[in-house]
């Protein structure tokens, strides 16, 4: 039996996500919408089978429903899981002293330790609830082929040919860096504070929300995920004196930098679409300007 009284949860742009009540106890709820149907029918059992495979290993809520689309009868799929304690992290790092920050940080690189230790033999997206890894396809051989695959059909079409140009050099340095990566792990792929819960006493994090874009990827993704929008020394310095990605050599700031460069174009491509995709665009352009992978829009 689902719950009723549903309210939006705060934080999130997909609109698909609530807030219930069940026999006295909060849970959340998600109906998965337009949005998510164009995933296809499998779609919550990808996302119900990522939360099983690293429950116990991260802070995740147990599922307690999970009811399958009638695309017939129009109804949507609707996954319903445990609400999980703490407070969302974008709320508490504002008010947070450096102390309270580098805890925090410290784990945050212990979650990025454990996600980048769960390896997959090859990128690419989840196909089925046994997380078969299937292809990107052609148009993701690379960072220059993904991004001449995006701008002509994208919001970077209006880009001036100049821009364009410095973009696709960036791709080619970006692609240059990560090409000696070796390892393959899962990536949670929207690691960032809103969905980060966490104990604003002990700075514990209470969990890890929104694995809907979950995938095997780099090791250093979520790192640059983290550290796209927020950059607090404190909090960085507390992630890196623990976050060890096994077998990666090099500048792990810079590499995550690199590692994101694939998602800051893709979410700069339908730059109108959200508030973060507008960031995005933003600070897509700071870096192509000023030819810096950590460059920040002002």
């Amino acid at each position: 039996m689902l719950p009723g009284g549903l309210t939006p949860l705060e934080g999130g742009h997909s609109g698909e996500t609530f807030l219930a009540d069940a026999t006295g106890e909060p849970v959340v709820v998600r109906i998965y919408g337009a949005r998510s149907a164009k995933a296809g029918p499998t779609k919550i059992d990808i996302d119900a089978a990522v939360l099983r495979l690293v429950r116990g290993l991260l802070p995740v809520p147990g599922i307690l429903e999970l009811r399958r689309p009638d695309f017939e009868a129009d109804v949507p799929a609707v996954l319903v899981t445990e609400r999980m304690p703490g407070t969302r992290l974008d709320l508490v790092l504002p008010e947070a002293d450096p102390g309270l920050r580098r805890r925090i940080g410290e784990e945050l690189g212990g979650l990025l330790n454990t996600l980048s230790g769960m390896p997959f033999l090859s990128p690419g997206r989840f196909e089925d609830a046994e997380l078969r890894v299937g292809s990107w396809g052609p148009e993701c051989a690379d960072l220059r082929t993904f991004v001449e695959h995006l701008a002509p059909r994208s919001a970077l079409a209006g880009w001036a040919e100049n821009d364009l140009s410095a973009l696709l050099e960036m791709a080619d340095h970006a692609q240059d860096l990560l090409d000696p990566i070796g390892r393959t792990c899962l990536v949670h792929s929207d690691f960032n504070p809103k969905n980060l819960l966490v104990d604003p006493e002990s700075g514990r994090i209470t969990a890890l929300l929104d694995w809907e874009f979950a995938h095997a990827g780099s090791p250093v993704a979520d790192l640059g995920n983290l550290l796209r929008f927020d950059r607090d020394p404190e909090l960085v310095d507390g992630v890196l004196s623990v976050f060890a990605a096994p077998d990666v050599e090099g500048d792990l700031v810079e590499l995550g930098h690199a590692a994101d460069l694939w998602a800051l174009v893709e979410l700069a491509s339908r730059r109108t679409e959200n508030p973060i995709s507008e960031r995005a665009h933003q600070r897509l352009v700071a870096i192509t300007r000023s030819r810096r992978l950590d460059s920040v829009s002002r």
